[in-house]
């Protein structure tokens, strides 16, 4: 059985260092389900690690008019709710319903997962494949191009409706 634990884990970290994109990842969803970025493949993705009780939450709101914005043009904004820096909820229903009634957010968001350290979910860990850097605090925002590949990394302190990652975004919008 041991023998068989040890196949199974090491065919899974294969799996992992074989993702060439992002699409190459799926999440837990916030209502249970499964949101796998392949579903978005072609079209550029905006995914930020969010935490419910962080000082960065009003961060939502520009999260919110980002994906109010450019999804008609084919960008996908998705939440990462993490409890790594002890700022998130106890549950995907309290952080989906603090969401809704707070911040009006629509935009997919996936089950509390782990962002930073060794034990980050294996999308976290492809960040740092990238020459990007796994989240040191809540909302860092990471742009993924139509093509899967990491087109920019944000800091916490960068608003996703600041100047400089709106222009990044519309740079990966088809026109």
């Amino acid at each position: 059985m041991r023998v068989l634990i040890s196949v199974v884990m090491a065919l899974a970290v294969c799996g992992q260092a074989a993702a060439e994109t992002a699409y190459d990842f799926s999440f837990a969803g916030i209502a249970g389900d499964t949101l796998a970025l392949s579903e978005y493949e072609g079209r550029p993705i905006l995914i930020t690690n969010t935490a419910s009780r962080c000082g960065f939450t009003y961060q939502y709101d520009g999260l919110q008019t980002v994906w109010e914005t450019y999804r008609d043009q084919g960008l996908v904004v998705i939440g990462v709710p993490s409890n790594d820096f002890r700022q998130e909820l106890a549950s995907e229903e309290e952080v989906r319903r603090f969401c809704e009634v707070n911040f009006a957010i629509d935009f997919p968001m996936t089950a509390i997962t782990q962002v930073s350290g060794p034990d980050a979910h294996p999308f976290f860990q492809w960040i740092e494949t990238q020459n990007a850097s796994q989240p040191t605090w809540n909302f860092k925002e990471y742009l993924i191009g139509p093509d899967g590949a990491l087109v920019a990394e944000f800091s916490t302190t960068t608003n996703p409706t600041d100047p400089q990652v709106l222009s990044a975004i519309e740079s990966v919008l088809q026109p």
